[in-house]
């Protein structure tokens, strides 16, 4: 599998940049656009057609495209300025004619994204190893099926921000971030030597589930020392999907600014597949980094591009077969060696109000969530994964104290849910150990629970007691209460309270998070579910300074401390 990796990114992936003609510039004394640059997707050798983000092309857009461009199905060259200059660099081994035997055989089609709206070099000679390109542009289009899934998931009222490098910067309205988000670019490479056949090999995102493993593969910072960031790979899960045929996939594998472009790999026996293109690295949500990669399945981008071919843009058949746009089912199954799908069943959301957070089912009526979660509250409302249409009741029975570390509350339905299987809690932890979180952070009812992986990365003891666990996960609001599982195990290790926040800058950290161990809550859950006393809940409020002192963290400082990240 390594070599298979390795053979993806050298192989399938090339950074793209678009720039302005310096002659044009010459004569206008304008000064330059660009360059900026991106990356894209080798989707096919002979021709050399190649696939990227269309943001890269926006500020090259005519004024004149701009007040109609949601309307518009297609967007051919003479839509943008007529002075524009692309270049795809592309590594030297894949620009020969040498070592090209399994450019699809060595089981990855990796690609290569990079694409960052700041100009970074305006120098044409490539570092060792690699060779520029020129390229034209054959069309862009949009995803119409991510583009209406966006507009359902992503709502204004969230304050979503996509792209970007930090949550403090100056952002514009939702609908303008979102106006480019669903455009992909098709280019053909003109000037590079390579022969043969051959597709890059994709698989459709409706055979993904939450959990499954995946891999990303990017060039951060796009053309910015490529020597150095091209076609790096990250490892993950599919966090999420949604829409018909999963349009929006969203992954916590970690991609930087630069990888826009870059390609999504699921397993699927020895070999990868291509199962989507990055959209967006970064993601915010009321200022808050979440954590997770915004991406556009490659089978949904594939049937809008055959669309625009089959229909009254037939001369693009001379570079593209329509026969070829398909994701294909491959012989084997995803690989399932990620996340137990029972593991999500006894995550649930938790309302109160407009509040609303998550919770994990330890029997059939009984309901662990955190204290902010409950808000005070003497009732809530509880929706189940596989029923969300329905809202169960459910009574607040017990809260631990705002003076209590614990951030713990206890909620009894007032009807069993039938044939529910509790989770086995664990009985100990082993820091290193794969984990995942199940919660319903940052997207609530509307796609069901996430899921984010990572490893335990530590655990806090108290006199050997274990009192607080650290995980890698990304977490963001609307996790609290939700579940960490040990995934060899598939046991329930802890209850989440939050992630890290520096409140001397106002950043949020979503991979470094605390749970509170379920040892802590197992002997009291004990006692209630055999004789309704909450006597061992009670004791949460009543621990020892030693175990405050490890929550200390949680408190909000009176005075701001100097920030020494």
């Amino acid at each position: 599998m390594a070599e298979a990796l390795r053979l993806a990114a050298v192989q399938a992936c090339c950074v793209v940049s678009v720039s302005q003609s310096p002659v044009a510039n010459e004569a206008s004394r304008r000064p330059p656009k660009g360059p900026w640059s991106g990356s894209g997707v080798l989707l096919t050798q002979n021709p050399r057609i190649v696939l990227c983000h269309g943001v890269l092309f926006s500020p090259f857009l005519q004024e004149a495209e701009h007040s109609c461009l949601s309307q518009r199905r297609v967007l051919l060259p003479d839509s943008f300025s007529p002075d524009i200059q692309i270049q795809a660099l592309v590594p030297h081994e894949y620009g020969s004619k040498t070592d090209r035997r399994n450019w699809l055989g060595g089981n990855l089609e990796g690609k290569v994204p990079a694409m960052t709206f700041r100009p970074l070099s305006n120098r044409y000679e490539a570092p060792g190893g690699l060779k520029h390109h020129k390229a034209e542009l054959l069309m862009m289009v949009p995803c119409l099926q991510f583009w209406d899934a966006l507009s359902k998931v992503f709502s204004a009222s969230d304050e979503w921000r996509f792209g970007g490098d930090e949550a403090g910067q100056e952002s514009c309205s939702l609908a303008d971030n979102l106006r480019f988000l669903p455009w992909f670019a098709l280019l053909r490479i003109l000037d590079c030597d390579s022969t043969g056949p051959g597709w890059v090999s994709c698989v459709p995102a409706k055979l993904l589930r939450k959990g499954d493993p995946v891999f990303a593969c990017g060039s951060p910072f796009g053309s910015f020392c490529p020597d150095l960031f091209m076609n790096t790979l990250s490892k993950g899960v599919v966090s999420n999907v949604a829409g018909e045929g999963n349009p929006i996939i969203l992954t916590d594998a970690r991609c930087l600014p630069g990888t826009e472009g870059g390609g999504i790999f699921a397993i699927s026996g020895p070999r990868l597949h291509l199962v989507g293109i990055i959209v967006a690295p970064l993601c915010w949500k009321s200022n808050e980094w979440v954590g997770l990669t915004l991406v556009c399945a490659i089978d949904q981008i594939f049937a809008s591009i055959r669309s625009v071919i089959s229909g009254s843009h037939q001369s693009l058949k001379t570079w593209l077969d329509p026969r070829q746009l398909v994701a294909k089912t491959p012989g084997k199954m995803i690989a399932r060696d990620g996340l137990d799908q029972k593991m999500l069943a006894p995550v649930v959301l938790v309302e109160c109000g407009p509040i609303w957070g998550s919770g994990v089912m330890v029997n059939s009526r009984l309901v662990l969530t955190c204290r902010h979660v409950v808000s005070g509250a003497s009732s809530v409302c509880v929706r189940l994964q596989h029923r969300p249409e329905k809202a169960s009741k459910g009574k607040v029975v017990f809260a631990t104290k705002d003076t209590s570390p614990y951030d713990v509350a206890l909620v009894e339905l007032e009807e069993s849910i039938p044939s529910f299987v509790e989770p086995v809690l664990a009985s100990s932890f082993c820091t290193g150990e794969d984990v995942s979180i199940v919660s319903f952070g940052a997207f609530g009812q509307t796609c069901g629970p996430s899921v984010t992986s990572g490893i335990l990365s530590a655990v806090i003891t108290v006199e050997d007691t274990p009192v607080m666990l650290q995980a890698t996960c990304a977490v963001h609001s609307g996790s609290s209460g939700g579940a960490l599982f040990a995934m060899h195990s598939r046991k329930l290790l802890g209850i989440v309270a939050s992630n890290t926040r520096d409140h001397s800058i106002g950043a949020t950290y979503p991979h470094l998070n605390f749970s509170i161990p379920i040892t802590v809550l197992q002997p009291a859950l004990w006692d209630y579910t055999c004789t309704k006393n909450l006597c061992g809940f009670r004791e949460l409020d009543r621990v020892g300074d030693r175990i405050r002192l490890v929550w200390r963290l949680q408190r909000e400082p009176l005075e701001v401390p100097l920030s020494k990240l």
